[in-house]
């Protein structure tokens, strides 16, 4: 057979042209690390994958080398914004062992002091989605307000951040009268801040526009993918730790998980979705804090006000339990065993919310543009950078996409949207 007449060769004309997308890890000095994987045809992301735990801080290990009183504080620093979280998880479980009693006021206590943390961590989260949608005057406004309810935290507990203020067996500083008022006026400058708030988020459209129909998480990919707190409610899951298996005052509360259909009437799990629960959550969290203060019983703070003793009573108790907390981001749980005659746990192992949050992010950035990434990644507000580095690689090329790079386009995508509005 001649070269003219052999069978031309097929060409594949539409085979896919596309680059793969690497997303981390975050910066080392954060917790919970992550490495996305995503392939992007155009500017459609195809695939995610992504893979945890890149620098792991040993904390659990540390914990246990150290006598249970000491882990209180140690648990309080595995998250900036979450220190009573972790600090409430781990007693909890703890107590359980030892079987201490909490009186009623110290759980008022803590209920009140939690719910603070959650507007805290809520009003960075506003800053920074609002941030990653370009919107960098409503970023300074939730920073600017933040700063009050940080100033409240200092103001019961002494610290603006890792508190100190949750001890096994109660609490290490109470709420007397004189403090009321200082509180009531925070609550009441929360709800004005509230109403500002839903202004921005809820009733602007472009934001409507930007994030309806965005980073979805369907209900039947929320049930198989188990995320837990907001992330889960904007799917409509209605699962909180504290309706679902009360705690603290929790019990004593009339009290329903949020919803985005209460605003709305429908829900769709999209980022918009996600902004309206951690909004709302916000308003009830105000709720919940005044009605413990009004309602604040007597007791006293700790079951056992001495150290040593309470060192003395943990080293004879032996046994396992779980520790469980409705954290800002959802449902945190530390599990101890602690052995007879020995000062340390035996084990601790903590699952932070963001764990259970992490697989949501692949069928949310399946679909969507690269400009989305970063709004869809602040939306189930991670306790982690995802965004620090980006790696494009196509063929044997080699482009760096930084943080500020990604920002920008998605501050783009939302500036086209604003001209369509206007146009």
């Amino acid at each position: 057979m001649d070269e003219e007449t052999k069978p031309m060769k097929t060409i594949l004309v539409n085979k896919p042209s596309g680059y793969t997308a690497q997303i981390g890890p975050a910066h080392p000095a954060l917790k919970e690390p992550v490495m996305f994987s995503l392939q992007i045809e155009g500017e459609k992301i195809i695939k995610a994958d992504f893979a945890p735990g890149m620098a792991h801080r040993g904390i659990e290990w540390m914990g246990m080398r150290r006598n249970c009183i000491q882990v209180v504080y140690l648990a309080e620093r595995i998250c900036g914004l979450c220190g009573i979280t972790h600090a409430i998880a781990y007693c909890r479980a703890v107590e359980q062992i030892a079987q201490l009693p909490v009186s009623n006021r110290a759980h008022y206590i803590r209920t009140i002091v939690g719910e603070i943390e959650r507007i805290h961590s809520h009003l960075l989260w506003a800053g920074v989605e609002a941030h990653e949608l370009g919107f960098d005057s409503a970023f300074y406004y939730a920073l600017r307000i933040r700063e009050n309810v940080m100033d409240l935290l200092e103001y019961l507990t002494g610290n603006r951040v890792h508190y100190a203020m949750i001890q096994i067996g109660g609490v290490r500083r109470d709420i007397t009268p004189d403090q009321l008022p200082r509180i009531e006026e925070s609550l009441r400058y929360y709800e004005e801040a509230y109403k500002r708030l839903t202004e921005i988020f809820l009733e602007d459209k472009t934001i409507q526009l930007r994030c309806r129909d965005c980073g979805i998480l369907t209900l039947d990919e929320a049930r198989e993918l188990c995320p837990v707190g907001p992330t889960a409610r904007a799917s409509g899951i209605r699962k909180d730790v504290r309706v679902d298996h009360p705690y603290a005052a929790y019990a004593d509360l009339d009290l329903q998980p949020v919803m985005p259909d209460e605003y709305t009437g429908e829900i769709r799990g999209d980022v918009y979705d996600r902004i309206i629960v951690r909004l709302l959550e916000i308003k009830q969290s105000i709720q919940i804090a005044r009605q413990c203060l009004a309602e604040l019983p007597d007791g006293p703070l700790l079951a056992i006000p001495r150290p040593a003793v309470l060192l003395a009573k943990l080293k004879a108790a032996e046994g396992e339990a779980v520790g469980r907390h409705e954290a800002p981001r959802g449902e945190v749980m530390h599990y101890v065993r602690l052995t007879a005659g020995k000062d340390e746990p035996a084990a601790w192992k903590v699952k932070a919310s963001s764990y259970s949050n992490y697989m949501s992010w692949i069928p949310m950035m399946e679909g969507e543009q690269i400009a989305d990434i970063p709004v869809i990644a602040a939306s189930i507000d991670p306790c982690i950078s995802c965004t620090d580095r980006v790696a494009l690689l196509k063929g044997t090329d080699r482009q760096v996409l930084t943080k500020e790079m990604l920002h920008q386009l998605s501050i783009e995508k939302t500036r086209r949207i604003q001209a369509q509005l206007k146009g």
